[in-house]
């Protein structure tokens, strides 16, 4: 293949990637806004978390179209095909990423409206862990780190943990105040959506380890998320 032609197609691979990454920054910082708008009960925030995912939502279209264009116009083989359709199904996960973003944003507005309650406090530190697996997996992809997105993977099961905590302190909060329910209702459902971001940014570093590897994980991902059989005793031992 002449020297120019191979010039191009990298370029249009960079391209590929560069919106991939840009893709994956807007989705961290509207988590981080979403978290934001409930620790300063900021609705108006919340509100521009909302209207923003429209951004991703573009640039998924874009990243469609071009990786589209590419297996339709070089016809790639090996290692590029891999990079190709990783790319198409990584930026489906960040879309679903942002889509959870603009729920915690939603729950936020509605948050905003009850009274503060103590559980209210995990929620940013779960966020931060969140936040620093979407970070990690952008930095993985960016350098082809099959290794770094491989330690990514396998820190999902922390987030699990902190979430099936949370859990069950906001099912004993809500069993000892009923004035809490409200509040702490929106606060499992912000939660669970911050929980699912975890699980998608490790799906976009199984999706590297495959770009990088040309193989899939042969383990299955660590879960630490038993909350399917909490079971909470009421206030006086009662279930």
């Amino acid at each position: 293949m002449p020297q120019h032609i191979v010039q191009k197609y990298d370029e249009e691979l960079k391209k590929l990637s560069t919106l991939i990454v840009q893709m994956g920054g807007l989705a961290e910082s509207q988590l981080a806004s979403a978290v934001e708008a409930i620790v300063k009960r900021d609705s108006e925030l919340a509100g521009k978390v909302v209207n923003s995912d429209v951004k991703i939502d573009a640039l998924r279209s874009q990243v469609d179209d071009f990786a589209i264009e590419l297996l339709a116009r070089r016809q790639p083989m090996a290692a590029d095909l891999r990079v190709i359709v990783a790319a198409l199904r990584i930026s489906s996960e960040i879309e679903r990423i942002g889509d959870y973003a603009k729920n915690v944003a939603k729950r936020a507005v509605a948050l905003n409206q009850a009274p503060l309650v103590r559980p209210v406090h995990a929620i940013p530190r779960m966020a931060a862990l969140v936040q620093a697996l979407i970070k990690d997996t952008l930095d993985a992809y960016i350098t082809d780190d099959a290794v770094k997105a491989d330690a990514v993977w396998a820190r999902d099961e922390e987030v699990d943990e902190l979430y099936t905590s949370l859990f069950r302190e906001l099912l004993t909060y809500m069993m000892e105040d009923p004035r809490s329910i409200t509040p702490c209702t929106h606060l499992l459902f912000i939660a669970k959506n911050i929980e699912r971001i975890g699980d998608h940014a490790t799906n976009i570093a199984e999706l590297i380890h495959y770009a990088v590897k040309g193989e899939v994980m042969k383990e299955d991902r660590p879960k630490g998320d038993d909350t399917a059989y909490a079971v909470v005793n009421a206030p006086g031992g009662q279930r």
